[in-house]
C-alpha cells in the first residue's frame, strides 16, 4: 500500500463512539459504511489496542475471564465508519454449546458481511501465528481485503527477542500465503509504550480514503 508511512493529521480512531452489540445476525447495524474488524485470540491485548488506538483508556473493555465476552461491539468514527470489536477466540471457558454458537456468529460475520473492508490481527508476540489466527486469514487474505497484523504486547520482550519473533511471524505468513501475503502488513505494538500506534493510525486512515 502506498503512503501508509505518513502521519495522519489526526488519529483515525479519536473520538470513536460506541454504537451498539449485536449477539445475533439480526441485531448489527444496516449495512452502510465500511467496516474494520479488531479479531485475536482470547488475551491477545485486542481491547487494549484499541483504546491505545482512540487515545481513551477504557472506551473497549475485555471481560476479567479471557473468552466470556461473547458481542460484537460497534464504534463508529468521525467520518462514519465503524471499528467493529470481535469476540476473542481460542479460549474454552464456556460451555461448549455456548462457545460453538457465538464463533458460529463470528465466522459469518467475517465470511458475509458485504461491509468488512479489512482486518485488524493482533498477535501475541510471544505465541506468534496460531492454528487458530490461520482460517481468518484464509478468508481474508485471497480476496484481497487488506489485513494489518498487529504484533502485541512487544514491551514483554527485549529488542533482540522483539526482531527474532517479528521476523518467525513475516516469514510464516510469506510461506503460507505466497500468492496474496502483499495485501498484509505487519508491525511490533504495544499499548502500553505506545510503540506501533502512529505506524498503526497511517494504515487505518489509509485504508479510508
Amino acid at each position: 500500500m502506498s503512503n501508509t508511512s505518513i502521519a495522519p493529521k489526526s488519529p483515525p480512531l479519536l473520538g470513536a463512539t460506541f454504537v451498539t452489540s449485536a449477539a445475533q445476525w439480526r441485531q448489527l447495524p444496516e449495512p452502510g459504511p465500511i467496516e474494520i474488524a479488531f479479531a485475536g485470540r482470547s488475551n491477545s491485548g485486542k481491547s487494549s489496542a484499541i483504546n491505545a488506538l482512540a487515545r481513551r483508556a477504557r472506551l473497549a473493555f475485555s471481560s476479567r475471564t479471557p473468552g466470556r465476552t461473547q458481542q460484537i461491539n460497534f464504534f463508529v468514527l468521525r467520518n462514519d465508519a465503524y471499528i467493529v470489536d470481535l469476540p476473542g477466540y481460542g479460549y474454552a471457558a464456556v460451555a461448549r454449546e455456548t462457545k460453538n454458537a457465538w464463533q458460529e456468529f463470528l465466522w459469518r460475520y467475517v465470511t458475509e458481511r458485504g461491509t468488512l473492508a479489512a482486518l485488524v490481527l493482533l498477535l501475541d508476540i510471544r505465541r506468534g501465528l496460531t492454528e487458530l489466527d490461520y482460517p481468518l486469514l484464509d478468508v481474508f487474505l485471497p480476496s484481497a481485503r487488506p489485513v494489518l497484523l498487529l504484533v502485541t504486547k512487544a514491551d514483554k520482550l527485549n529488542r533482540q527477542e522483539r526482531q527474532k519473533n517479528l521476523s518467525a511471524i513475516c516469514k510464516t505468513l510469506a510461506e503460507h500465503y505466497r500468492a496474496s501475503a502483499e495485501y498484509a502488513q505487519t508491525i511490533l505494538f504495544s499499548a502500553r509504550d505506545k510503540t506501533g500506534v502512529a505506524e498503526a493510525d497511517a494504515i487505518i486512515s489509509h485504508w479510508m480514503n
